[in-house]
């Protein structure tokens, strides 16, 4: 273990950082759980940044042009929580008494949802890294939007502490490569290089040179060999500020559990409470009350508390600049505030297309395309592109422009091979106030599925577009063809899954995406051609909005089968459904392109379209059958696949793995009694 000297700073800096370092130890020790050794080393670097550097408002915690925090590091929430309730946030000491504790404030990793003053949901190591890369790309393009000569609306910077963790993990080698290929240089990460992770020392498996990987990705690196050493650290902030043209990287040699005798420099220290005899030891070495928990002296919170008069000071000057601006920019001025208050456009909708029968057939991905390139321009906040497969994805919008270091006002994005980091550079702009999008195929959402899943749990506005979304992409075969995914993906909390049928739902589903707040979208387009339903004989797809609904019934005599589908097998059902009839059986055509719409919907609705008694259902659809059977009644069967796909036409598919119109038949006619 290297030494626990204490070097000497100003007796009120010490203060200070003590202050954090002890709120750390105690919060863990009561909770008997969480991480003490991050804070205690990081705690120097916190300091200087949040009371020298970090542009923000205590009071006004959403004011638009605050600096951004990023704990990437999300496991050493204590330090986060700590620095919230000293500077004056709503969070106060007994919240960090509760830390960890049920239906606390305080977790064991930061949730933007339950306090003002956590930009970001972070643990999953990476995670924050690259959502601060969205904020970052989502600054940028709003400064470009509404700067003007002189009248600065945007300048804020994004800021982060990251870790061995999230320097190991991929997504901050995606996410890396692509802020340095654009230039962010609005980002400043401090890198809390302590060399030690769960298992022991971070030489076990991350012996790289962190720095010269950053500068090969364009960033601009610096080394502080002291995390204790605020002066350095206070020079190495200033000199990232000054860059132009690259991100930061100031990667800063610290200790974990810093001053504990025996737990610094130990793995053990990295997840484990120190032990109260421990911490007793730790508090004499910091010259602190050995018996005091959850000490905040007088001192210190004033000094943290300054904060809030600087954020006032700061803000009051923005909104001077936003006054001037308003008589400068009166339409400019208007945007600003629909951006800022989250509104879309007067007639947005009246721009959506409506496709005819004799359009088709055409892919759901070609009319998501379409439905993109007529509502995009009219939608100033909505901006995306795709993980280098536009042209399939159909997500690039002619005229808008490719968003670049030398073009940050254009709204094309391109990510790059990069599903993981593009996911949660949706988050960080979703989290900005943008409607992004991202597209890639449905297969790929497994790469991309963390950053969903972080999206959920913070109901984040990010719309993920999956084309080629069953294995009717055809003859890529198995590796490309989604099986599992629909069903992994439902599964999920708070994410909308959307798999439109035609055209008409596409645009009803892109309508429904715009709209939805409380959580992310997922879109399930196809890739092959689907026929476009005549809507003057068949149900509206404004159905779509209901997440299921009637589209076709019998006619004249009541149903005595149910056909469920979604997607492109829906237009199998309506084949199916018109020949069972010329044979005198009567079945009813159910679109279901959103499962949790409908479980949204009230029971007389969802009995109308499903009713009770028609206990014959047969469920169609090209994935895993997995989860069908709340809706198959008594007699219900399903057609799915529970195996991978093949290489293949489409057409072959269709017949080798039973998802034709005649297979279709013959399963209706088995689930009404043995017809021949």
């Amino acid at each position: 273990m290297e030494t626990t000297t204490i070097p000497k700073q100003s007796e009120l800096d010490q203060l200070c950082v003590s202050t954090i370092r002890c709120l750390a130890m105690d919060g863990v020790e009561k909770a008997k759980s969480g991480h003490p050794g991050m804070p205690m080393g990081a705690a120097p670097m916190a300091y200087m940044l949040w009371s020298r550097h970090l542009r923000h408002h205590p009071r006004k915690p959403k004011w638009p042009n605050r600096d951004r925090f990023v704990l990437s590091a999300g496991h050493g929430s204590m330090l986060l929580y700590s620095l919230l309730h000293l500077t004056g946030y709503d969070l106060s000491l007994d919240d960090l008494k509760q830390f960890r504790q049920w239906g606390s404030r305080t977790p064991g990793h930061p949730e933007n949802l339950l306090v003002e003053g956590i930009e970001t949901t972070t643990g999953p190591l990476g995670q924050g890294f690259g959502t601060g890369v969205g904020m970052a790309m989502a600054e940028k393009h709003l400064a470009a939007i509404f700067n003007r000569n002189g009248h600065e609306m945007v300048n804020y910077r994004i800021y982060g502490i990251v870790s061995d963790g999230d320097l190991m993990e991929g997504i901050s080698h995606e996410a890396a490569s692509l802020a340095g290929h654009l230039g962010l240089d609005n980002i400043i990460y401090l890198y809390d290089d302590n060399h030690i992770s769960i298992e022991g020392s971070t030489d076990l498996a991350f012996t790289e040179d962190r720095g010269k990987r950053f500068e090969a990705y364009g960033w601009f690196t610096q080394h502080v060999t002291d995390g204790n050493d605020l002066g350095a650290i206070d020079q190495a902030i200033r000199a990232a500020q000054a860059q132009t043209g690259k991100p930061s990287l100031i990667l800063v040699r610290t200790h974990i559990a810093y001053g504990a005798p025996h737990a610094q420099d130990t793995a053990e220290a990295h997840g484990a409470p120190l032990g109260e005899e421990e911490i007793k030891l730790t508090k004499q070495a910091y010259g602190w009350p050995a018996e005091e928990k959850f000490r905040v002296p007088a001192e210190a919170l004033s000094e943290f508390r300054k904060s809030i008069e600087r954020g006032n000071e700061a803000e009051g000057r923005w909104q001077q600049t936003l006054e001037a601006y308003r008589k400068a920019f009166p339409e400019l001025a208007a945007e600003w505030d629909r951006y800022v208050k989250g509104e879309l456009p007067v007639g947005w909708k009246e721009k959506f297309p409506v496709f005819k029968p004799s359009d088709g057939p055409m892919a759901t991905r070609q009319a998501s395309g379409k439905v993109l390139g007529a509502i995009a321009p009219g939608l100033p906040t909505l901006v995306g592109g795709s993980a280098d497969l536009a042209p399939s994805n159909n997500t690039y919008v002619k005229g808008l422009g490719d968003f670049s270091k030398t073009n940050y006002g254009a709204r094309n994005f391109h990510f790059g091979v990069r599903e993981h980091a593009m996911g949660a550079a949706l988050n960080g702009m979703a989290l900005s106030g943008l409607i992004p999008y991202g597209g890639t195929f449905l297969i790929f959402s497994d790469y991309a599925r963390p950053a969903v899943r972080l999206a959920a749990l913070m109901e984040a506005r990010s719309i993920f577009v999956f084309t080629h979304d069953s294995i009717f992409l055809g003859e890529d075969g198995p590796t490309h063809q989604p099986v599992e995914h629909l069903a992994a993906l439902r599964a999920m909390p708070n994410l909308m899954v959307l798999r439109p049928a035609d055209a008409n739902e596409t645009a009803a589903a892109w309508r429904i995406a715009i709209e939805h707040h409380g959580g992310p979208v997922a879109l399930l387009l196809t890739r092959q051609g689907l026929p476009i339903f005549d809507r003057s004989k068949y149900g509206s797809a404004e159905g779509v909005g209901r997440g299921a609904y009637i589209l076709a019934d019998p006619s004249g005599r009541p149903a005595e089968l149910i056909l469920m589908a979604t997607g492109s097998e829906v237009s199998v059902a309506m084949e199916a459904s018109a020949k069972l009839a010329d044979e005198g059986i009567a079945a009813r055509v159910v679109s279901m392109p959103s499962w949790d719409l409908f479980e949204r919907q009230p029971q007389a609705y969802k009995d109308e379209v499903l009713p009770p008694a028609i206990t014959a259902r047969l469920a169609i659809e090209a994935a895993a059958p997995f989860g069908w059977d709340r809706y198959l009644g008594a007699k219900g069967a399903i057609l799915a696949i529970n195996r991978f796909g093949a290489s293949a036409p489409s057409k072959v598919l269709a017949e080798k793995f039973g998802l034709t119109p005649t297979d279709v038949i013959r399963r209706a006619k088995e689930l009404l009694g043995g017809w021949d």
